[in-house]
């Protein structure tokens, strides 16, 4: 039972060193953003979602021009490519009552929305 233990952790911990440590793509980040967030989102105007464009470095819950939850107001949090993988993973746990539901399960498509919205093309 310890063996499978021990192989299920460093299978579970291998991927998120992998996803922790390789670039993100933002080509395919683009495509996944129109897929994925754009409708909710968009880069530069409130939707459903708060716009975008610009995100990283930005205090959370502090775009002009959208009612985010108290929760998302009152936080600290400040986006950059650590809290938006985690709140792409479960926002819920990294703000709780918060008003958005919405998951990537795939490391591999957060990092490279991540890497689409910190890119200066976008």
């Amino acid at each position: 039972m310890r063996v499978v233990v021990v192989l299920l952790a460093s299978v579970f911990f291998a991927g998120l060193f992998r996803a922790a440590t390789q670039p993100g793509d933002e080509v395919k980040g683009k495509d996944l953003f129109a897929r994925r967030c754009a409708g909710c989102h968009s880069l530069d105007h409130s939707m459903e979602g708060p716009a975008l464009r610009n995100i990283c470095g930005r205090k959370a819950g502090s775009a002009q021009g959208f009612q985010y939850s108290d929760a998302l107001k009152n936080s600290t949090l400040v986006w950059d490519e650590i809290s938006l993988e985690k709140w792409l993973t479960d926002p819920e746990s990294l703000v709780p009552d918060n008003d958005m539901s919405f998951r990537v399960v795939s490391p591999d498509e957060r990092r490279d929305i991540i890497a689409f919205l910190k890119s200066p093309g976008q």
